[in-house]
């Protein structure tokens, strides 16, 4: 009796287990039609349409849309903004996360928790504030950077220095994730190796250019595949601290297609740029993989 009433329990129990997993299953697969695939597809469909909600206009245009991106020199220029942004972000990022990761692994420094702490306050801090009290401290007069520097420079106004402002921004915001990640992957490394390899008599910084780094490798990459995807889709600093300006100087792929989509109401073209932007995107994150000789992470 007692055996029947443990089987119906299990019994009971499996298919409640059953019934939850497969109530989950249904509500993400739900989730991701209804906010990811449907609103893409509708993106793609609506990138061969002359596109604006404001005056009802959804007019079949063929590839008019994406012949004009590609003809266009201010997409081009701005693609190549993007490019040289996130590729001088990326290698900021990886040099000063494995510069202080290392710091806080070889115990350097005092209380390493509270400066991981630090570090990565600045990655979950929302990039809308951040921008704005970056935008004062970049005040030509009474910002506290030209202060600190001596210097009245205007920061946001002017070409040479517009790009680098919204370059500074973007590695204080985000180095700590690197730090994070790279801290984290070296817990994970052997420790005999470097034991090993310091009974040998390597000093430092043998021991991490020819163990840490190498073993790092996975690390590395997962961290610059993730970080060319989130640069080049980069807009709210540029669209806080300049608008784009001084003329095209900071123009980014993102902000382009963001101007054209809620400031020109050309949803049409909007999606053409976008989907170019996303094939790039596709194309450089398996450059990466590829590069990097390894067909996962």
């Amino acid at each position: 009796m007692m055996q029947a009433n443990r089987r119906k329990k299990n019994a009971l129990r499996s298919r409640s287990e059953i019934i939850l997993r497969s109530t989950v299953a249904a509500a993400l697969v739900i989730f991701f039609f209804a906010f990811y695939f449907i609103p893409i597809l509708i993106a793609f469909y609506g990138s061969f349409h002359l596109w604006n909600p404001l005056k009802g206009q959804f007019k079949y245009t063929g590839l008019k849309n994406w012949q004009t991106v590609l003809n266009n020199k201010l997409f081009w220029f701005s693609l190549k903004n993007t490019g040289l942004f996130s590729v001088a972000a990326v290698l900021a990022r990886i040099v000063i996360g494995l510069l202080l990761a290392s710091a806080l692994f070889s115990r350097l420094v005092k209380a390493p928790s509270f400066l991981r702490t630090l570090y990565y306050l600045p990655t979950i801090t929302p990039m809308v504030a951040v921008a704005f009290v970056w935008k004062n401290m970049y005040d030509p007069q009474f910002g506290l950077l030209n202060q600190l520097l001596g210097t009245k420079i205007n920061w946001l106004f002017d070409g040479r220095y517009a790009m680098p402002a919204i370059l500074l921004l973007t590695v204080w915001k985000d180095f700590g994730y690197a730090v994070v990640i790279l801290l984290g992957g070296m817990y994970s490394l052997p420790m005999d190796c470097f034991e090993a390899a310091e009974i040998d008599g390597a000093n430092a910084m043998q021991r991490f250019f020819g163990i840490t780094l190498p073993l790092l490798r996975p690390t590395v990459i997962f961290i610059v595949i993730t970080s060319f995807i989130s640069y080049f889709q980069t807009y709210i600093p540029v669209m806080v601290l300049t608008q784009g300006g001084p003329g095209t100087k900071t123009h980014l792929a993102s902000y382009l297609i963001f101007d054209q989509a809620f400031s020109k109401y050309n949803f049409g073209y909007a999606s053409a740029m976008s989907f170019i932007l996303f094939i790039i995107i596709a194309v450089l994150t398996g450059l990466s993989f590829k590069a990097s000789g390894k067909n996962q992470l």
